[in-house]
């Protein structure tokens, strides 16, 4: 038996260096609870960031995506087309309000949720389509949206892996009608949890306040505009603290040099495997020339013949964290409970079998990066 030390983690969580004095700042201004100065500059830079009318901070993206279910009415029956190769979040803000999953497949290419097989998942119960944007590569957006406005569907974008990533020049995250980002460690930027909730709809923002809330009309009663604060509709505590804020403020002052440093490492990657896929041992993430995406996770595909448990226990005993990534929603027993598959899910079982995600983070250097590949090269060929 060895002994497993971690040499190169998956993920190294990153500090710009402000972060401590702006949680001093928030502590000496008073506000610990939420909704205070360092709330008020990331929602505004947020709106600023993706065109967004109305940005609300959230504890998580879960937290975000239970409340578009809450601003939608949906309940008991209705049906949610999505793709099954995502995190159980973006199913589970909507089973626990009685909907039903439905999920199709996924595009061979981006990971994302097949544009193509919406259509056919669509019944007289679908109430909206959720995307999801794999690795912060968009989906088409543009044909998703012609579906949703020629049916009547409302487009949720679950893009807490898209923070500064784009569809043909438009921030992914402000494109469907409500849009959700995660904050969590994992992600580029980050506030250890945390979230946001994008509203474009006028018509939904003013709930949307008062859900964050729970269902009080507190934002009307600070802002002058009613004289009771009281209980006016459903909601739940969905707001983080003046810390959490704090925090984030100061990863999203540095997000463009967060962006471009993780893409100089994922393009890196991208130049040591070329080879590798060249000599047919592996495909290489693809990314349409009409997307701009944030380098946020870096995979590989390997070949179906390949074992990959040998490939991830290697890695592990050279000191690698290199794990795979969703057990497709659709073969879960959660999945399969209170979802539905339309359709064959040929390629997201296809694909998720053959997925390895190589560890990225600011700072992962060179050196290190050589020596993941180096590792896999090693076990792939022999």
């Amino acid at each position: 038996m060895y002994k497993y030390e971690e040499l190169i983690p998956f993920n190294a969580p990153y500090l710009v260096g402000t972060e401590y004095e702006n949680v001093k700042l928030a502590h000496q201004g008073r506000v610990l609870s939420g909704g205070g100065v360092f709330t008020k500059k990331c929602t505004n830079w947020l709106e600023r960031q993706t065109s967004s009318p109305k940005v609300i901070l959230t504890h998580s993206c879960t937290a975000a995506l239970e409340m578009m279910a809450l601003l939608l009415d949906l309940g008991e029956g209705d049906e949610i087309i999505m793709p099954s190769y995502t995190f159980v979040s973006t199913a589970n803000a909507f089973a626990i309000r009685g909907c039903v999953p439905v999920f199709v497949d996924i595009r061979e290419d981006t990971l994302n949720i097949d544009e193509n097989l919406i259509e056919p998942a669509i019944t007289p119960r679908t109430r909206a389509i959720v995307v999801v944007h794999y690795a912060g590569v968009s989906c088409e957006m543009d044909a998703i949206m012609s579906i949703a406005k020629y049916r009547n569907l409302v487009v949720l974008e679950d893009s807490a892996q898209g923070m500064k990533s784009y569809y043909k020049g438009r921030a992914l995250g402000g494109i469907g009608h409500l849009g959700a980002f995660s904050f969590h460690e994992t992600k580029n930027i980050s506030s250890g949890e945390g979230g946001a909730l994008l509203v474009r709809d006028p018509e939904l923002q003013s709930r949307a306040d008062i859900i964050l809330h729970k269902g009080t009309n507190r934002t009307d009663f600070s802002n002058g505009l009613t004289d009771k604060y009281t209980w006016v509709d459903i909601g739940s505590s969905y707001l983080p603290s003046e810390i959490t804020a704090a925090f984030l403020w100061s990863q999203l002052e540095c997000a463009d040099l967060i962006t471009e440093q993780r893409l100089e490492v994922w393009n890196r990657y991208h130049v040591l495997l070329e080879p590798l896929e060249a000599a047919g041992y592996l495909r290489r993430p693809i990314v349409p020339s009409h997307c701009k995406h944030n380098g946020h996770i870096y995979y590989i595909l390997l070949k179906e013949s390949t074992d990959r448990s040998k490939i991830i226990s290697n890695f592990k005993i050279n000191g690698i964290n290199a794990p795979f990534h969703y057990v497709p929603l659709h073969s879960s027993p959660g999945g399969r409970r209170y979802g539905r598959a339309c359709g064959n899910m040929a390629v997201t079982d296809m694909q998720s079998a053959r997925l390895v995600r190589l560890p990225i983070w600011m700072g992962l250097s060179e050196i290190q990066q050589e020596e993941v590949v180096r590792v896999l090269l090693e076990c792939i060929s022999s």
